[in-house]
């Protein structure tokens, strides 16, 4: 499973950007249910943007998400952190 996330916003409006391949990965098969449980979470990206709040776009095996902070469920913190290797 190849997961992508870009995360734009913020303070200073830098935008970054990282993938992982989980087929390569010994905790490959936990990222993949992580990731199943973000995309099944609330998707609020239709809430508005937060003044320097962050806006992610979550790519998964072709599936699209977009999520904005403060609004994002725990394993949605918790992939888009994984996959940036930084706090979400």
């Amino acid at each position: 499973m190849l997961i992508t996330v870009t995360r734009t916003g913020g303070f200073a409006g830098r935008e970054r950007s990282a993938s992982l391949d989980t087929e390569y990965r010994s905790d490959g098969a936990e990222l993949e249910q992580l990731a199943e449980r973000a995309l099944s979470g609330e998707c609020p990206a239709d809430r508005g943007p937060v003044p320097d709040g962050f806006a992610y776009v979550v790519h998964i095996d072709g599936k699209l998400v977009e999520l904005r902070d403060p609004y994002l469920t725990d394993a949605q913190r918790q992939l888009i952190a994984t996959v940036l290797g930084e706090g979400a």
